[in-house]
């Protein structure tokens, strides 16, 4: 597998950033729910104007196959991954492991990371849970709401889990 490396999202590469993001997102949005037109785009550019939110193409062998927002917060060292996108003919080849390998690497003082995904995305949570070390601490659903989400009403956003990984303990 050749080396991953990460370059910045510049200001003027954001609107394609986030189109290439929301259409590998809304693959599987599509596949479990086919009337569903896919992920807005202004879910993107929402975690891309997050406090602390740096976003970064991923580079594989010279060329983009995805991208990715996290959320560092170094007083905490609470850092979120927001998004994790691989481009379609990237996935399955081992990347996104190697992606998250490289994200631990990159920011060495997290203590602990935060991600999301929703209830249908079966090979996230296997990826998440079973490849990446996550522990899934939250179920969101109607009769548990995110108190950070308040439109829970469109499908993907009705059911989803909440995943932490802890890195080491705190203050150590």
């Amino acid at each position: 597998m050749d080396t991953i490396t990460f370059e910045p999202v510049l200001e003027s590469e954001r609107d394609s950033f986030a189109a290439d993001c929301a259409e590998s997102l809304s693959v599987a949005l599509r596949e479990n729910f086919p009337s569903q037109r896919g992920v807005p785009v202004s879910d993107i550019f929402e975690s891309l104007a997050a406090a602390g939110a740096e976003a970064f193409h991923i580079i594989c062998g010279g060329s983009r196959v995805g991208g990715s927002v996290v959320v560092v917060n170094a007083l905490s060292r609470r850092n979120s991954l927001d998004l994790l996108f691989l481009k379609r003919g990237a996935c399955g080849k081992g990347i996104g492991l190697a992606v998250w390998r490289a994200i631990e690497k990159k920011y060495p003082d997290a203590e602990v990371w935060e991600t999301i995904t929703p209830y249908f995305e079966r090979r996230n949570i296997h990826f998440y849970v079973n490849k990446c070390g996550f522990k899934i601490v939250e179920f969101f659903n109607p009769r548990h709401r995110d108190p950070h989400c308040p439109d829970m009403d469109s499908p993907g956003r009705d059911y989803y889990f909440r995943f932490e990984k802890q890195m080491r303990p705190s203050g150590a």
